[in-house]
C-alpha cells in the first residue's frame, strides 16, 4: 500500500510538472530577429492586443539585449502595459528604464508616462488617496525636470486637478464629522483646506462650513471672522450668501457633497508619442 501511494504521488507530481512545462512552452515566443519581433509587437498594439504586445516587446529585450531596439522596446513594453491598464507592470518597467537610460531621447516621455500611470489610479474621494499623492509627486517631477516640453504643460493641468482632488478628500472627511456634530474634528479638516488648498474650488465651502461649526459651538466671533474672510475673497459665491444668512437669520445651507475632480484616461500626449514611433 505504501508503494502504491508513493507511486500515485510521484505520478501526480510528474503530471503537474508536465502540464506546467506545456503551458510554458505554449507561451514561449520563438527566437526571431529583433526587427521582426518589434514589428509584430507594433501590429499587436494597433490591434489593441496590449498584453500580447507587451510580451513581444519584452522578447525583443530578452532575445536581443544588446541590439539598438532593446532599449526602445523596454519603453514600448511599459506603454503597452499602461494601455492594458496594468499599471503595476508599467511602473516597474518605467522605473527600470529611467534608472538605466537617463539620457535617452524619450526620457521626458518616460517620466510623463510614469506620472500618468499614477494619475489614472486616483480613486474617488471616499477612498484612500495614496495614489493621488504619488501622482502629485510624479507630476511635479515632470514639471521640474522638463519645464519646456508639452508633457510639462499637460502635467501642470493634471497637477491642478490632482491638487483639487486632495482638497476634496479633506472636505469629505470634514463633512463626515460635521454630520455627526463633531465640530472640532470637522474644523480641523476644513482648516486644512483653507490653509493648504486655498487655490482650489473647495476653499469657499470650507470657510462656510467653519462658520457653521463655530456657530454651532457658540463661538460667534470666530464664525464672523470666517464669514468676513469668505466675503472678502468670494463675495459673490453661494457660500458667502449662506454664511451671511446663517449669521443674520440662523439659516443653514443643506449639507451636501460638492462635485469633485473627475479623473479619466489620458489620450492626447500619450498616444501621440506612440503613433510617432511607427
Amino acid at each position: 500500500m505504501r508503494l502504491l501511494r508513493l507511486f500515485l504521488i510521484l505520478s501526480l507530481v510528474f503530471n503537474l510538472a508536465a502540464c506546467a512545462s506545456s503551458d510554458k512552452d505554449k507561451n514561449k515566443v520563438a527566437d526571431k530577429p529583433a526587427e521582426v519581433l518589434y514589428n509584430e509587437a507594433g501590429a499587436a498594439m494597433k490591434n489593441e492586443e496590449y498584453k500580447t504586445a507587451a510580451n513581444l516587446f519584452d522578447e525583443v529585450e530578452r532575445q536581443h539585449p544588446y541590439s539598438e531596439m532593446a532599449t526602445q522596446a523596454k519603453l514600448m513594453s511599459a506603454y503597452a502595459s499602461y494601455q492594458a491598464e496594468d499599471y503595476t507592470t508599467a511602473l516597474m518597467s518605467l522605473d527600470k528604464f529611467i534608472e538605466l537610460h537617463p539620457g535617452h531621447p524619450d526620457i521626458a516621455y518616460a517620466y510623463y508616462l510614469r506620472a500618468i500611470s499614477y494619475y489614472e489610479q486616483i480613486t474617488d474621494v471616499g477612498r484612500d488617496q495614496d495614489a493621488t499623492q504619488e501622482a502629485m509627486d510624479a507630476l511635479d517631477d515632470v514639471i521640474r525636470r522638463f519645464p519646456e516640453t508639452v508633457y510639462a504643460r499637460d502635467a501642470k493641468l493634471k497637477r491642478n486637478l490632482t491638487f483639487d482632488h486632495l482638497a476634496g478628500k479633506e472636505m469629505e472627511i470634514g463633512r463626515f464629522y460635521l454630520r455627526r456634530n463633531q465640530y472640532q474634528a470637522a474644523i480641523r479638516r476644513f482648516n486644512i483646506v483653507v490653509e493648504q488648498y486655498q487655490t482650489t474650488t473647495h476653499a469657499p465651502e470650507a470657510l462656510h462650513r467653519m462658520v457653521e461649526c463655530y456657530t454651532a459651538l457658540g463661538l460667534t466671533d470666530e464664525a464672523q471672522k470666517m464669514a468676513a474672510i469668505l466675503g472678502h475673497n468670494y463675495p459673490g459665491s453661494e457660500w458667502y450668501e449662506a454664511s451671511y444668512s446663517l449669521l443674520k437669520k440662523g439659516k443653514t445651507l443643506k449639507l451636501r457633497n460638492t462635485p469633485t475632480t473627475t479623473i479619466g484616461r489620458t489620450k492626447n500626449s500619450i498616444t501621440d508619442w506612440f503613433e510617432g514611433t511607427f
